[in-house]
């Protein structure tokens, strides 16, 4: 199994408190889980609040790091789309945190009455998190609060291409949290290896869906529920007749967000045949517009590390080589180096088919093949022909197109008129769907899937049970003769 997890050099140099035995760590942590039983919500509220204030008081080292690890990425691009949303999601927790954790009652059928039946969701136990390095801080910090919500235990192995990130959650959750109660494992590919194949009572998975398949196989050995946010070729859909400023401005928005190394980046474009040349010339605007002379704009980020860059070379040498249309933006007229070595400019890839690896893996970078359609019924057709997505992208009246879009296609998640917006809402699910994933772990769905939904039944002292019980007598016909009606 290691083949599928060596996508990455080995780089971390911390050792792990858990380093050499990670299964001594999980049977720490199981022990005093029973032992300690479900923490109440006082004590919960005050993990998600230490939580909180840790990440704030890190957010300046947060943002040399995730920029150094990179090779460089803005404060303003890490403080919104990788601190922020922990924060948001923190403070959303607590606020529902006791309406949640409130047992809820259930109907009993007439024959069992006065019986009571109500749901108690109780910790499932420890949690595994493998989190990814395209947003180290949100992706490994947003199922921890989930799952330190939920009264779990956590064991977090973050990604050992962010080697500094890394290296600085964990110090910071070292310094918060007890090893029995959250426990950072650092490490490479074959940490990663070990970690997922232990018995935890749930594991989470953030990452490619090749590296998910072989979580998932791992984890079925010992029987461990997944939760695995995968990706895909995520579609953006653009009504005929519909802006194309306003269009191209949510897409550039959502493919040029940390360079296009976004798990729901609009992966390619769908415009109606005769408006690609116009969606073309607005999409070049809306990147000077938000990154002016972008070859050295510090706002942009860089590609993480050169096996990236190179891979994005390749997809459009292939383009090129199989008849697509590259068009790069933004290229220096003087013939001076951009900001950085890594760094790699927007490019449209027009006329693209099928045969090119670009429309066959997911892109994670900015890249945007546009295709035409003639009709929307094509269009459609064209996702739905394809690995159900993560996110799909609307853009259009709300109207016939916009119901036909949504009812006759399955993606994770939706955002109409714009793009990313949709994992910023802290009270829907995130997850994706067939090959983008399974299960959620934002929101009140978050909640749940890290808790185990206990129903209880209590039966009181005075009951009517005895009449369905042997011996059977008239009375027990009577009775099963009304109920069987």
């Amino acid at each position: 199994m290691l083949a599928a997890w060596t996508e990455e050099p080995a780089t971390s140099g911390r050792r792990s408190p858990c380093a050499g035995d990670l299964r001594r760590c999980l049977d720490d942590q199981k022990a005093a889980s029973l032992r300690e039983g479900s923490p109440a919500l006082k004590e919960r509220l005050r993990d998600l609040q230490a939580l909180k204030g840790a990440v704030l008081a890190y957010r300046d080292r947060f943002v040399d790091a995730v920029s150094a690890d990179f090779g460089h990425r803005s404060r303003q691009e890490t403080s919104y789309l990788d601190i922020l949303p922990v924060v948001t999601t923190i403070g959303y927790l607590q606020r529902n945190l006791a309406r949640w954790m409130r047992p809820e009652s259930r109907r009993v059928a007439f024959h069992f009455r006065p019986g009571r039946a109500r749901v108690a969701y109780q910790p499932l136990g420890v949690v595994g998190i493998i989190s990814p390095w395209n947003y180290p801080i949100v992706l490994a910090l947003t199922p921890l609060a989930t799952a330190l919500a939920a009264g779990n235990r956590v064991m977090l192995k973050p990604s050992e291409v962010t080697p500094r990130t890394s290296e600085l959650l964990a110090a910071m959750l070292d310094e918060v949290f007890p090893a029995e109660r959250v426990a950072v494992v650092t490490g490479d590919a074959s940490v990663a290896a070990t970690f997922a194949n232990l018995p935890f009572d749930h594991l989470i998975f953030t990452g490619s869906t090749s590296v998910g398949r072989a979580v998932m196989r791992a984890a079925s050995d010992n029987l461990v529920p997944v939760t695995l946010e995968l990706g895909g070729k995520s579609p953006a859909i653009v009504e005929r007749g519909t802006s194309l400023r306003r269009a191209a401005h949510g897409i550039a928005f959502g493919k040029l967000a940390n360079a296009g190394q976004t798990c729901i980046a609009p992966d390619y474009v769908l415009v109606a045949q005769e408006e690609v040349e116009g969606f073309t010339a607005a999409f070049r605007r809306e990147v000077e517009r938000f990154y002016p002379q972008i070859a050295t704009n510090p706002d942009y980020a860089t590609i993480v590390n050169d096996r990236h860059h190179a891979r994005l070379r390749g997809l459009l040498d292939d383009a090129r080589a199989k008849g697509g249309l590259v068009q790069e933006i933004g290229s220096r007229d003087d013939g001076r180096p951009p900001l950085h070595p890594r760094t790699f400019l927007p490019t449209l890839v027009t006329r693209p088919t099928d045969a090119m690896s670009l429309m066959q893996e997911e892109i994670f970078g900015p890249i945007l093949p546009i295709v035409p359609y003639a009709t929307l019924d094509e269009a459609i057709a064209f996702v739905n022909a394809r690995a159900r997505p993560l996110a799909l992208y609307f853009f259009g009246s709300k109207g016939r197109a916009q119901a036909e879009v949504l009812a006759r296609t399955i993606s994770g998640n939706v955002t109409v008129n714009d793009t990313l917006l949709h994992y910023a809402q802290d009270d829907l699910p995130f997850g994706g769907v067939g090959a983008s994933g399974m299960g959620a772990y934002h929101g009140h769905e978050g909640f749940k899937a890290l808790s185990h939904a206990r129903g209880i039944f209590v039966q009181p002292r005075l009951n009517a049970s005895d009449v369905v019980r042997p011996p059977f007598r008239a009375l027990f016909e009577r009775v099963i003769a009304h109920l069987l009606r």
